[in-house]
Order: structure tokens, then C-alpha cells, then sequence
């Protein structure tokens, strides 16, 4: 429900899937990396799942503080598995949550998992640099604080595809609560009413 102009920008990712040969045909590139970006509760991680359903390939699914451990190595060795696996059941998504946990600029705070965190951070960039054209992998991320990301994530060739996803309008509101309510009889219930008085909400 709602969010039109987002499911536009998302749509030729399943048409992709879809039919990747037709965009093989007219030379046309697919974004390796598609960086969601929006406040907690907007949902960026259903709209993941739901392009994986959609276009019927295989969903990995990971947060980004589940990288980030105590001990130096380990974070890095759990990306490498995670691709090497992608890569054995492509067409596949792969989406990170929380991008920000583990991809904040290098040199960015000061606790003790800095040298684990960059470690992973380095091995999310190789892998995806290490991608051949069109491998049938795409990379999803979604983050609410892009302003802390490390900046060689946003280049070329990585998280270059940005799609915004902002608080619902009044309208989308609306939309929103005729889904949650559907099983609900009463014919008191004033939906545009309820949509005016949650501005903010999600």
C-alpha cells in the first residue's frame, strides 16, 4: 500500500530478474548495489523481501551488526561465506540491514571493534568490486543514517542506486490502514480521519 513512486524505482530490479536476457539485448546495466534509505519503520526490509518474492529468486537476508564482532577476522570470513553461498544459488538478493553498523567511515569512533568493523567493511568492497557484469546478484542495503557511511561504498559500481523512503503521506496513510483493517467488519471506522490525525507516523 502506498509508496508508488518507490515501487516504480524498485520495479526494474524484478523486471530484471524476470527477464534478464532482454536487458542483456540492448546492452542495458543493472545496479550492483541499491542503497535504501529512510527513518526505522518505513518499510525498506519488506520492500526487499517483496522483490525477492515477486521475481522468484533466492533472499538472503543479514543486519549489519551481525558482522561486527569482538574478535578481528571473523566478520570478514562471515561476508566472504555469504557471497560464496549467493553465488552458488543465483539469481539471488542479498539485502543488509543496518548498513551503517558496519559501514560507518573508517576512522569513525573510537571503541574497540574499529580494526573488526573496518576488516568487514574491506571485504564487503572487495566482493563486490570482484562481481563480473550481471552475475544475477544484487546487493540491497538499507540504512537511516547515510550521512555516516563510509564514502567507497556510495562510488561507482557499489551502493550507486539510492532509493528514498520518506514518512507516508496522508494518502499512503490511508492505504496503509485499509490493509491492517481489512478483516474488520464495522462501518464506523473513518480511515480518513485516522490517516489526518497520524502525521508522522508509519
Amino acid at each position: 500500500a502506498g509508496y508508488e513512486e518507490v515501487k516504480e524505482e524498485l520495479r526494474e530490479i524484478v523486471d530484471y530478474f524476470k527477464n534478464p536476457e532482454d536487458f542483456k539485448k540492448i546492452g542495458s546495466k543493472i545496479p550492483k548495489g541499491v542503497l535504501m534509505i529512510g527513518p526505522p519503520g518505513t518499510g525498506k526490509t519488506l520492500f526487499a523481501k517483496a522483490i525477492a518474492g515477486e521475481s522468484k529468486v533466492s533472499f538472503f537476508s543479514v543486519s549489519g551488526s551481525d558482522f561486527v564482532e569482538m574478535f578481528v577476522g571473523v566478520g570478514a570470513s562471515r561476508v566472504r561465506n555469504m557471497f560464496i553461498q549467493a553465488k552458488k544459488i543465483t539469481p539471488c538478493i542479498i539485502f543488509i540491514d543496518e548498513l551503517d553498523a558496519v559501514g560507518r567511515q573508517r576512522g569513525y569512533g573510537v571503541n574497540g571493534n574499529n580494526d573488526e568493523r573496518e576488516q568487514t567493511l574491506n571485504q564487503i568492497l572487495v566482493e563486490m568490486d570482484g562481481f563480473e557484469e550481471n552475475p544475477g546478484i544484487i546487493i540491497i542495503a538499507a540504512t537511516n543514517r547515510p550521512d555516516i557511511l563510509d564514502k567507497a561504498l556510495l562510488r561507482p559500481g557499489r551502493f550507486d542506486r539510492k532509493v528514498y523512503f520518506g514518512l507516508p503521506n496522508i494518502k499512503e496513510r490511508e492505504e496503509i490502514l485499509k490493509v491492517h483493517i481489512k478483516n474488520i467488519i464495522s462501518k464506523d471506522i473513518n480511515l480518513s480521519l485516522i490517516a489526518r490525525g497520524t502525521p508522522g507516523f508509519s
